[in-house]
């Protein structure tokens, strides 16, 4: 291997070395590149250092040897270039692209209030009982309050969460209608 493609391999090495870097620390204080993902972000240099390196040794190994060192060198740079350019652009869009994700926030007690659910253990009128509500596709059990006693299996709603654990609900199931000859 001559000195020009090891040169290339060190070159690629320094930046896989940066790549893991950048992923397992981060921006490393920043060091002077863009932490928005720009062009001199951390992952965009680590993909020029590794393109220009690893596609310069590619380069320097398939050349011919009768081109001479400089010739060959400066084509290896040039094809490193074009693999880095690529690699950089890609690597700035997609660290952009992790960091800009979508995401939803943490589900506290105050987004019970309004959720529906089903009695699973009787609720007492002095005491507490047990629901399972549906909140965001899981289902969640809480300690459940009630002002009038309610059987398993009543239909609920959370009118107000009385703590991390406990909420206040009401029925949901529809009154009995009342017999023909009886008064409401």
């Amino acid at each position: 291997m001559d000195a020009a493609a090891t040169a290339f391999l060190v070159v690629g090495t320094i930046g896989v070395v940066l790549l893991l870097v950048s992923l397992l620390v981060g921006e490393i204080g920043h060091l002077a590149f863009d932490a928005d993902g720009g062009p001199f972000s951390l992952e965009a240099v680590a993909a020029l250092l590794g393109g220009v390196g690893f596609g310069g040794a590619a380069a320097t190994a398939l050349l011919p040897e009768s081109l001479g060192g400089t010739a060959t060198v400066l084509i290896a740079l040039l094809v490193g270039l074009a693999l880095a350019v690529p690699l950089a652009w890609g690597a700035v869009r997609l660290s952009r692209a992790l960091r800009d994700m979508p995401t939803t926030e943490t589900l506290t007690r105050h987004h019970l209030a309004g959720t529906q659910g089903v009695v699973v253990s009787a609720v007492p009128a002095t005491g507490y009982g047990e629901v399972r509500l549906s909140l965001a596709g899981q289902r969640l059990k809480y300690a459940a309050r009630s002002d009038v006693p309610l059987p398993a299996g009543t239909p609920v709603y959370v009118v107000e969460a009385l703590s991390e654990t406990a909420v206040h609900v009401v029925s949901t199931a529809p009154d009995p209608l009342p017999e023909v000859g009886e008064l409401p």
